[in-house]
């Protein structure tokens, strides 16, 4: 009986332990509340002067972490440097920005917190704050990450959604990271704010799909402004707002030019335009109740950020965002 007490004791202290290994390799939203606890006004402070600067931050801030997150789990992937690096993917070249952003961000935390706070992390809480300061709801952002110690340039090539591709294949390559339809529609919602490069559509407004004729799902006075803002003679590059009439509000009015066939990618008016039932059902449904929208994209966010997060002993805590500790 003796030996049983004791072995059961030990057995009891194992689990325990093993419990409180779990736990602390879990996001919690009060990470850093001893070792940086001041870092949420930091990141606000920093993304609010960004934001003030250029409108147009707060949409590429979000769309970092987005792309982070999509090719191996949010680990930082997508800021580090390197002509192999996820930068450079077709999705992200001439695309991603605010790289300098999150540099400044990271600058600021380390004054005070060093060695502490993941780049991953703040991508996180940059793309909430973004969110918030454009008029969108805010959320408790789970936090722990830790930063990845490679690229993965072909990853993003062929896990990253891209406007040219139907309902189905984006649905497929959100459910391959653990995200359901609700996700797919609610995160599209994300273009509400933004600008797109005309190389993302211009494949809608001469000859689409080899028809001879613009997207027939495109509403006519929509085509003939963007066929004189992106000429077949154009390099691709100029750009128009993703959300047309409300270009810098965080609302659901993206879901009301989707009902009325202006959607800028293909992506977008495929979400109503397509035999897809249920992507249809939500775009009606958030076009008319704006609360369930910003209340879904909030719990879509904290799903996203939660894709294979490095925790623990896992990857590092990068001193530069841009590249791995030496």
């Amino acid at each position: 009986m003796k030996r049983s007490s004791c072995y059961n004791g030990y057995s009891l202290f194992l689990t325990m332990l093993m419990l409180c290994v779990v736990s602390r390799s879990q996001l919690t939203t009060d990470f850093y509340s001893t070792t940086c606890p001041n870092l949420l006004q930091i990141v606000r402070r920093e993304v609010q002067k960004a934001i003030k600067f250029e409108t147009r931050m707060a949409a590429s801030l979000i769309r970092l972490h987005f792309h982070d997150c999509f090719v191996d789990g949010c680990d930082a992937s997508v800021l580090l440097d390197g002509n192999d690096g996820e930068k450079f993917a077709l999705p992200n070249i001439n695309s991603a920005r605010g790289f300098e952003v999150v540099d400044a961000i990271k600058t600021a935390v380390e004054s005070q917190c060093s060695g502490v706070v993941s780049c991953a992390d703040i991508l996180a809480i940059a793309a909430r704050d973004s969110v918030l300061l454009s008029g969108g709801k805010s959320w408790r952002v789970l936090l722990g990450r830790r930063d990845g110690l490679v690229a993965n340039q072909t990853g993003a090539n062929a896990k990253l959604p891209s406007p040219f591709e139907d309902v189905d294949t984006i649905i497929n390559k959100f459910a391959a990271v653990g995200l359901n339809i609700i996700d797919v529609v609610a995160l599209s919602g994300a273009h509400t704010i933004g600008l797109a490069r005309c190389a993302t559509f211009n494949n809608r407004l001469f000859n689409f799909s080899g028809t001879g004729a613009p997207d027939s799902t495109m509403e006519s006075s929509m085509v003939s402004d963007l066929q004189n803002l992106c000429p077949l003679t154009d390099d691709g590059n100029k750009t128009t707002v993703l959300d047309r009439n409300s270009t810098d509000l965080f609302d659901n009015h993206y879901f009301q030019n989707l009902l009325n066939n202006k959607g800028l990618l293909s992506s977008d008016q495929e979400l109503f335009s397509s035999t897809n039932l249920t992507t249809k059902a939500l775009v009606q449904t958030y076009s008319t109740n704006q609360n369930l929208f910003l209340n879904d994209f909030a719990n879509s966010m904290i799903k996203m950020g939660n894709i294979s997060p490095l925790t623990g002993s896992s990857g590092e805590i990068r001193k530069k965002c841009s590249v791995v500790n030496s």
